[in-house]
């Protein structure tokens, strides 16, 4: 087949990977499933049937440069995105085509904004990090609730999770961040990420009914602290888990995903809740849905389709909530989200 125009996905064979990489062929788009495993990538493509297959290791540039070669744009979704996201972006802004990752990972994102802004600018390329349910969902409903708004004085972001069932690319993200902040946890306050040895706190969240109120962690610090404050002038970015969903991350016996329906997602239900604060007003934003990364999916696949259609408000390096119409952007979700925005 030709792969002229297609998309590559990079960590193709991952769990989130295969979502991404169904979610493109469902859409009409020709994929390249690309990734360190040449045999699992063969294996998958066959079962697929119309899916090309370029191997390629973050560390070996020129197998990244043939990976993209010809291609319309890249997503990866390979963790950690710690090891994979600058070879990939940079493979990127070489090949001269947009780059979207699924990067959940804090301080991966705080580096692709850091590290690839000036290139990117130079290049005219648009790259967009953590366009995925951690990062992404959560600007894009703080900036659709905050409308004409610029700035606030608190973004609140509160994860009502029924359970969470992570996988081994979750596992090994977690382990990685856990090291580069050498057990310390993180806050974004006063304008800044803030590093910290403070123990977790406990509250309760009024989620819009059914969920209702439930125990939440405060400071379940998630890729949001860096999304949202890139493009919004917001001094306090918290962000909030269901003490279930915690529970789930931290057990070390809990299981992986199972599929429980035709699109392979599991039976975990999310509720994200965005509480916005400005001068007194309160403004609010909620997403409903079905297993955090099967959605992923939609999300990063959608961006990518405004990304070529050109239907963006900037370039270089930004996040989903500056690259795109927010409001327009979720709107298009449905059916994979039910959302409820300010009128």
């Amino acid at each position: 087949m030709s792969t002229t125009a297609a998309v590559v996905v990079y960590g193709a064979t991952g769990h989130t990977g295969r979502f991404v990489v169904a979610e493109l062929r469902r859409r009409g788009f020709a994929v390249v499933a690309s990734g360190r495993d040449a045999a699992r990538l063969e294996a998958l493509a066959a079962d697929w049937g119309d899916v090309a297959v370029r191997p390629a290791t973050a560390d070996d540039a020129d197998a990244l440069d043939r990976a993209l070669a010809g291609a319309a744009a890249v997503v990866n979704c390979a963790g950690p995105f710690a090891v994979t996201a600058g070879p990939v972006v940079e493979a990127a802004l070489r090949a001269g085509i947009p780059y979207l990752d699924v990067a959940a990972e804090i301080e991966a994102n705080v580096s692709t904004f850091a590290d690839h802004a000036e290139a990117a600018r130079k290049a005219d390329t648009p790259v967009v990090p953590a366009m995925a349910f951690f990062g992404g969902l959560g600007d894009l409903l703080v900036t659709a609730a905050l409308g004409e708004w610029t700035a606030a004085d608190e973004v609140h972001v509160a994860y009502g999770l029924n359970s969470w069932r992570p996988t081994a690319g979750t596992r090994v993200a977690g382990q990685v961040s856990h090291q580069r902040r050498g057990g310390r946890r993180v806050r974004f306050a006063d304008g800044a990420l803030q590093y910290h040895d403070d123990g977790p706190a406990q509250q309760d969240w009024h989620f819009p009914e059914p969920l209702g109120r439930r125990r939440v962690i405060a400071e379940f610090t998630m890729a949001d602290v860096v999304t949202v404050p890139s493009h919004l002038a917001v001094p306090v970015v918290r962000t909030y888990m269901t003490t279930e969903a915690a529970g789930d991350l931290a057990g070390e016996d809990t299981p992986a995903p199972v599929p429980v329906d035709d699109l392979g997602r599991s039976d975990q239900t999310f509720v994200v809740d965005v509480l916005v604060r400005a001068g007194g007003v309160e403004r609010r934003a909620t997403a409903r849905g079905q297993d955090i990364y099967a959605v992923t999916a939609p999300l990063v696949v959608e961006a990518v389709r405004r990304v070529l259609d050109g239907r963006t408000r900037t370039t270089g390096v930004a996040s989903a909530g500056a690259m795109f119409d927010a409001a327009d952007f979720l709107r298009a979700l449905a059916p994979y989200l039910s959302v409820e925005l300010p009128h």
